[in-house]
């Protein structure tokens, strides 16, 4: 399908989450150490964060593609970009992306940032495609959740 046509974008819905982290699991994005459903709630919760599904029209609301958006204030990051592995090559990545930045420019989002784990050159291909661009950058991180926060102090 070029372009994604037959797609329709919109933001999730209570009950398609069962569908969405199917969808993530189908495409390796999930990992044991984050909870998929916590990571949807949590973008829910916020205003200026949102996951968005492209909807099959022809497969009775078939969900075959999502992104989670959020705009920190400073920057604005992409999450969880999926296509159903029998509806890739046709665009619809590429669309749920120009949605996703569309969406966070109307907020106010100066840059669109992403990760990409350093093996997956095939996703860097198709973020490549899309005019993103490798920053000379290191990530650093800490897990805080579910353990005590420690005031360095």
């Amino acid at each position: 399908m070029t372009g994604g046509v037959g797609f329709r974008i919109r933001a999730i819905r209570d009950g398609d989450e069962d569908e969405v982290i199917e969808l993530w699991r189908a495409c390796d994005l999930v990992r044991p150490w984050n909870d998929p459903r916590r990571d949807i709630e949590g973008a829910r919760a916020r205003a200026t964060s949102e996951v968005f599904v492209a909807v099959d029209e022809k497969r009775a609301g078939h969900i075959a593609g999502s992104v989670m958006a959020g705009f920190d204030g400073h920057r604005a990051w992409v999450y969880y970009v999926a296509v159903a592995p029998a509806h890739r090559s046709g665009g619809l990545g590429g669309r749920l992306m120009r949605h996703a930045e569309s969406w966070l420019a109307g907020l106010g989002a100066p840059k669109v940032m992403l990760m990409i784990r350093e093996e997956n050159e095939g996703v860097r291909r198709f973020y490549d495609g899309l005019g993103y661009e490798v920053e000379k950058r290191t990530i650093m991180s800490r897990r805080v959740s579910g353990s005590p926060v420690v005031d360095p102090s």
